[in-house]
């Protein structure tokens, strides 16, 4: 192991602890919260029909969402189809209002590809690493719908040996990492393996290879893709004609960010976990500070921008989106109840954060709403849930004139990466209302 100079750790820390993460503006916040404070009556009139706690998943934002992201980019692009990340919310009902809007599905498991199929999904794309035989065999028996990208050399010689045990060709594409240092480096094969990929496609005589995919995720800009695109168009230049002619679809991937951005606790930000680690508090709850995102209509400019450029020049095809969090989130909402006020600032609610399937409130910053007494003033409050664990926290402040047994309590814009990693711990978990 490498041995760290002091100085250079004291001046390292020392930078860290004096980095200040943006603040969360106030008026935007403040105008968060009105905006679920005005839809007050609709969500206590879903809460008379059914009692919480409960997801309640909205069919026109899920609708508004997806067509406000087609708009942006087919205005820019000649040839876009969009698929839905499945994992960020795989509800069924999410799934089949996005092919109502003519989404197609992106899946990654065999879970999901069979829900894909019980739903009639026409045009599906089977990605994720460690795929296994029997989830290779679900998609090659249903070769008209089902793209699969393929994750390794491994996974090309198997999926060859089943399409030839049922004679059935394959449309595929094969997914290039974007980073091949840690832990992504488990999805796909490095760029520099393309080459040798495409020799040993050469030798399969049901393989159908048709693109290529790249994905990075957590994206506040588009600054990453476009850098990888970049790169990409570099390494298509210099690969075979025979190669550049098969390709009909570039996947782009998705992971762009809601546009409010990423809220956090002063634990979230670098400088509060380092005060942490250090045993110190990490900063006032009553702070709240946000990470901006560019608007969807940035992420398309700047994407369409770079395609044309490194792209287009280089392979005529289409391009394909994965959006699944920037689709979901603000689509379903929380609602639960307070059933135990144990003192002025410590109250205990019916539902767990196995709701949402990990302590992410320690570190993230969603606003509280006491719909039934509201305010646009915030008060502190330890909100937990009734898990038998310390860990069980939806947040440290509500807006509220006052929070009492009975009351219902609105946790905003968690539809994303909520759902699917519920947890089956100690609680039942909430009903789904989908309006």
């Amino acid at each position: 192991m490498k041995r760290v100079n002091p100085s250079d750790l004291s001046q390292q820390l020392s930078e860290v602890v004096s980095r200040t993460t943006p603040l969360l503006p106030p008026d935007e916040l403040r105008a968060y919260v009105q905006y679920h404070f005005d839809r007050r009556d609709f969500y206590l009139q879903v809460i008379e029909k059914h009692p919480a706690p409960l997801y309640l998943q909205e069919s026109s934002i899920l609708r508004d969402r997806a067509g406000r992201l087609k708009r942006a980019f087919q205005k820019l692009l000649p040839a876009v189809e969009f698929y839905y990340a499945v994992k960020s919310n795989n509800h069924r009902d999410i799934a089949r209002i996005l092919l109502e809007v003519e989404f197609g599905l992106d899946v990654s498991s065999g879970l999901e590809l069979q829900m894909a199929l019980d739903l009639g999904a026409r045009d599906i794309i089977f990605s994720g690493p460690g795929k296994t035989d029997k989830e290779l065999h679900l998609a090659v028996a249903h070769a008209d719908q089902v793209v699969i990208l393929i994750d390794s050399f491994g996974e090309l010689r198997r999926l060859e040996s089943i399409a030839a045990g049922l004679n059935q060709n394959i449309r595929c594409g094969v997914r290039l990492t974007v980073n091949p240092n840690g832990l992504w480096r488990k999805f796909g094969i490095v760029p520099q393996e393309l080459p040798a990929f495409y020799d040993e496609v050469c030798r399969c005589d049901h393989i159908q290879l048709r693109g290529l995919q790249f994905h990075s995720s957590w994206n506040l800009s588009p600054g990453p893709q476009i850098a990888f695109i970049r790169s990409l168009g570099k390494l298509l230049a210099d690969m075979p004609v025979g190669f550049k002619t098969r390709i009909e679809f570039i996947d782009i991937g998705g992971g762009y960010w809601p546009g409010q951005g990423e809220w956090l606790q002063a634990a979230g930000t670098p400088e509060g976990k380092l005060l942490e680690a250090l045993g110190n508090r990490a900063g006032a709850v009553e702070t709240h500070y946000r990470l901006p995102a560019d608007p969807i209509e940035g992420f398309a400019a700047g994407l369409s921008a770079a395609i044309c450029e490194h792209l287009f020049p280089v392979v005529t095809c289409r391009i394909c989106l994965e959006p699944g969090r920037w689709i979901c989130n603000d689509a379903v909402q929380l609602l639960i109840s307070v059933v135990d006020k144990k003192a002025a600032d410590l109250v205990i609610t019916d539902a767990g954060t196995n709701t949402v399937g990990w302590e992410r409130f320690e570190s993230d910053y969603c606003p509280i709403l006491n719909l039934t007494r509201p305010s646009l003033n915030e008060q502190p409050c330890h909100i937990l849930g009734s898990l038998c664990t310390p860990h069980d926290i939806w947040g440290y402040m509500y807006f509220g004139d006052d929070i009492r047994t009975g009351d219902i309590l609105l946790i905003p814009s968690q539809g994303a990466y909520t759902y699917s990693l519920r947890q089956n711990f100690i609680k039942p978990l909430p009903a789904v209302v989908t309006i």
